[in-house]
């Protein structure tokens, strides 16, 4: 008996999104293609159908965040992409770098669950690293005021704030300096959209 009409493009977005989970939770290394398939309710033998390997698999789960985990996550937040305003780039900081976002794993930016391991993957790998944080400079960018090289520097210093401060901050262990860190990048990269 055939599948229906849009089976394969289905367990492919599964397989994705089990991956794009399991991968913020515990990096490249120590996830393997049994545990995906297994989080996304397939078996070991479909995964080769739609990856030729765990690192297009990766490049793939990272890529996603932006249209899908992302999406949903900038909708949640109030975020509108087609809002450029001041006070759009502003919920974009409140949201990103919000207590809220730090405590979630599964559902986290890849930009802040998986620097070092993108480091170490594929041209491909580190293109779609590079997406997400073209989005987001973007955006910023896109809602800044002054000449475009002055926007175009606070967006750069506004997305290094946002990711670089929640890097640091999810490191530490739950303290007090934890939420200095974090608390620190949010009124560094606030003050920005004032200059």
């Amino acid at each position: 008996m055939p599948y229906p009409s849009g089976h394969a493009e289905k367990s492919k977005a599964k397989i994705v999104e089990a991956a794009r989970c399991l991968f913020n939770a515990h990096g490249f290394e120590k996830v393997t293609i049994d545990m995906v398939m297994k989080e996304a309710g397939l078996t070991r033998g479909g995964f080769y159908r739609h990856f030729a390997s765990k690192e297009v698999l990766y490049g793939a789960a990272v890529q996603s965040f932006l249209m899908g985990k992302g999406a949903e996550w900038r909708a949640d937040a109030g975020v509108d992409p087609t809002n450029l305003s001041p006070e759009m780039g502003q919920q974009m900081l409140d949201s990103y770098l919000s207590a809220k976002h730090l405590g979630e794993l599964e559902n986290q930016c890849p930009m802040i669950a998986l620097p070092s391991d993108v480091a170490r993957q594929s041209p491909e790998v580190r293109q779609a690293y590079q997406n997400l944080l073209t989005a987001m400079v973007w955006l910023f960018e896109s809602t800044q005021e002054g000449s475009a090289a002055k926007r175009r520097q606070r967006a750069l210093a506004m997305s290094a704030l946002c990711v670089g401060g929640m890097v640091l901050a999810r490191t530490i262990p739950d303290s007090e300096l934890s939420e200095e860190v974090r608390a620190a990048a949010y009124q560094a990269a606030s003050d920005l959209t004032k200059t």
